[in-house]
């Protein structure tokens, strides 16, 4: 036996995606307008966020502090 359609939520759930999506591209249209309004250069940055993917800052990384074990 096939569902009963509820239409009211699929329409539901359709915008509730269409919002997010819109709110996400003006999102994203509003941090480029800052940093052209600042001067850095967008792709500069995405070069920078790809040269270190993991996130981690490598000047944290110190070979000679040790961790004592409790």
């Amino acid at each position: 036996m096939a569902r009963k359609p509820n239409y009211n939520f699929e329409r539901q759930e359709r915008d509730r995606r269409k919002a997010e999506k819109k709110a996400a591209k003006a999102k994203a249209k509003a941090d480029k307008a800052e940093l052209a309004k600042t001067g850095i250069d967008p792709s500069a940055l995405d070069d920078a966020i790809d040269d270190n993917p993991a996130g981690d800052d490598p000047a944290d990384d110190d070979p000679t502090e040790t961790v004592e074990p409790q």
